[in-house]
């Protein structure tokens, strides 16, 4: 890792945009409420701060996040309590195998006016009608219905029976889903993945952490807190983050740890080319920029740094990267290929 006097130079002579005045005090703002929000959170979720610094950072990016990992670690009530702490519209949808598409969207209901006998459609809004969704399950309903959700994902908006219908801002979708190798789950489509800024992976908490919550959430239930942030701050604190800028070295040094990911390419590590089927794409580049400018904001940077880049990557890469059979039968998995990756690419980068 490079010295961070040696990072804030090599930024500082290659950001063509300052970060305004006033965004320089609303980011101090936003590194306060950061904070307050983090604590609060962990009121209720224990030893798990890495996570939820990844889940806001997904969010307040303005992606949508994925988390996974066996049942029972806590992944419905993280996605619950991030909502809690929000003065936003929250629905949960159960993803089972006999859910449908109209259960998410809604759908047309034949009305008749009592006074004229007059017969008309009017559209019910499905629960995917609000500013905080929680896909819990999302693998355990077959595709047709996971594909439901392609649309608002992507261009916040659906389509049903042939009209529009806009979401409402800000709309993100935290999914939460089950290790392929469980019993009855269909794995998410690339094109569904691809959707999700980030996926986030939770583990086994430590034993002095399960202890503790297992001390908090056996005991007599504390009355709610109130919300952290309202709708119009939550919009100002997103904007905030598009605008903080990244370097265009910082963005080529992005865009060569994912080229890096593909076999194909010429500077692929020996890794890649040995255990990757398929890398990643344009859009973990992307990924990648937005996650490290919210991981910026975290540090109270007023630009994006090659760490910030690094600190994005795994949640950003571990669902844009299929391994083969080889990977599989030598036990590597994505987080150890996308930290070899990540040594390589930061060699070449501090050689400049």
């Amino acid at each position: 890792m490079s010295e961070p006097t040696n990072e804030t130079t090599k930024i500082n002579e290659t950001t063509d945009d300052a970060l305004a005045t006033n965004d320089v005090e609303l980011l101090q703002k936003f590194g306060e409420f950061k904070e307050r929000f983090l604590t609060r959170l962990e009121r209720e979720i224990v030893g798990r701060r890495a996570v939820l610094e990844e889940v806001l950072a997904g969010i307040f990016a303005g992606g949508h996040v994925l988390l996974v990992g066996v049942p029972g670690l806590g992944k419905t009530r993280i996605a619950r309590a991030i909502a809690d702490a929000l003065d936003l519209r929250f629905r949960r949808i159960q993803f089972t195998p006999d859910l449908t598409p109209a259960d998410i969207l809604g759908f047309d209901v034949l009305q008749e006016d009592p006074a004229t006998g007059t017969r008309s459609f009017s559209f019910a809004p499905g629960p995917i009608f609000a500013n905080v969704v929680l896909a819990d399950e999302i693998n355990r309903t077959p595709p047709k219905t996971q594909a439901a959700l392609l649309e608002a994902t992507q261009e916040r908006q659906i389509t049903v029976a042939g009209r529009r219908y806009e979401l409402d801002a800000p709309f993100f979708v935290v999914a939460t889903q089950n290790p392929l190798e469980s019993e009855g789950t269909y794995p998410l489509p690339d094109a569904q993945l691809d959707r999700f800024l980030f996926s986030v992976k939770i583990d086994y908490p430590k034993a002095a952490d399960e202890v503790e919550t297992v001390l908090r959430t056996t005991g007599e239930e504390r009355a709610p807190e109130p919300p952290t942030i309202c709708r119009d701050e939550f919009l100002t604190f997103q904007g905030l983050i598009r605008r903080i800028p990244a370097p265009r070295v910082v963005v080529e040094h992005a865009v060569n740890i994912v080229r890096k990911t593909r076999p194909q390419t010429k500077t692929s590590i020996e890794a890649t080319q040995q255990y990757v089927e398929r890398g990643a794409g344009p859009r973990a580049s992307q990924a990648l920029i937005l996650g490290a400018k919210a991981f910026a904001a975290f540090a109270g940077r007023t630009a994006v740094s090659a760490d910030d880049v690094e600190r994005a990557a795994l949640p950003a890469l571990r669902e844009r990267i299929a391994l083969n059979y080889l990977a599989q039968a030598d036990g590597v998995d994505v987080d150890f290929l996308v930290r070899k990756i990540l040594r390589d690419a930061r060699a070449e980068y501090e050689r400049g």
